[in-house]
């Protein structure tokens, strides 16, 4: 299971979090500042898993971000390598060739596909094609309501 995900870029800024377990606001911090520090210091060629107190971080580094995740230790690492990597190919096709600033600016949007991809730290959904379906049918959803907002605001002036 998947204990949470962090996405930073090479300055170590955080894009994006997500804490399937409960820590407290000062431990995030420190988790946050550690793995930051010790995934940034790594050389490039070396290997993707880390040990972390009782955990196992697996990170991969896509374009100038890095998609970071802590797993129990009996998990498996190459099939969260594998779950990062469907996160990203959903960004992908959700943004058409995803970049840094599409999750600054829609993070939104990345916490309610990462949200259809995994919960509670699991994998719920495998198919690729199911979660773009649901992203397409929220769009469509969230656009249609934007506009009747626009025509009910329109009709009131």
């Amino acid at each position: 299971m998947i204990q949470f995900m962090l996405l930073f870029n090479k300055q170590g800024k955080v894009r994006l979090q997500k804490w399937y377990t409960a820590y407290k606001g000062e431990q995030k911090k420190k988790i946050r500042s550690d793995l930051t520090t010790a995934i940034l210091s790594r050389k490039t060629g070396m290997c993707a898993f880390l040990e972390y107190k009782d955990l196992k971080i697996v990170y991969k580094k896509y374009a100038s971000l890095y998609f970071c995740c802590a797993i129990e230790e009996n998990d498996n690492e190459l099939i969260c390598l594998e779950t990062i990597h469907r996160y990203v190919e959903l960004l992908d096709k959700t943004f058409e060739c995803v970049c840094e600033l599409d999750i600054i600016f829609n993070y939104e949007k990345c916490y309610f596909i990462l949200d259809e991809f995994l919960l509670a730290g699991e994998m719920q959904e495998t198919s690729k094609k199911q979660v773009l379906k649901v992203i397409k049918a929220q769009d469509e959803l969230q656009e249609e309501e934007t506009s009747q907002g626009l025509f009910e605001a329109h009709d009131l002036g």
